[in-house]
């Protein structure tokens, strides 16, 4: 029996950084050049934003979101790359070189909803009221 354990509060590994940029990589790669018949998938740019190896390199969550859509576009999105998530494996088999080739589970990118969410809170005036009360008090205080 293995001697390591895994500890999440640790956080990934190097090794599973670089697993999942190399997979990251060729993903786009492959989702530029591939046709898809799939309705879902056809004519949309996807952005892969992150990809998230399992510890073992076997599984991986990629975080997508099509190129300006909606919540709506988004999840169908999702969806279409799940079903095609065996031919996107087959061709990344081919494009990377790893001993085995991670299943891919496809999921949606809430990072930029959020990022706007926290923009939208720092430019209210209740916010912006505090942070220049705060940065007021600092100046008086160095000198």
């Amino acid at each position: 029996m293995s001697k390591r354990k895994f500890n999440a509060s640790k956080g990934p590994s190097q090794r599973q950084l670089r697993a999942g940029e190399l997979i990251r990589h060729a993903l786009v790669d492959i989702l530029a050049r591939e046709e898809f018949a799939d309705p879902d998938l056809s004519g949309v740019s996807v952005t892969v934003s992150e990809i998230r190896v399992s510890p073992d390199l076997k599984h991986a969550s990629c975080f997508v979101a099509p190129l300006g859509g909606d919540k709506i576009t988004q999840e169908k999105v999702v969806y279409g790359l799940n079903r095609a998530s065996s031919f996107l494996r087959g061709h990344l088999g081919k494009e990377i070189e790893m001993k085995f080739t991670p299943q891919l589970r496809f999921l949606p990118d809430e990072s930029y909803e959020e990022a706007g969410r926290i923009g939208e809170l720092l430019a209210s005036p209740e916010v912006a009221r505090d942070l220049v009360r705060k940065d007021d008090d600092e100046t008086e205080n160095n000198m």
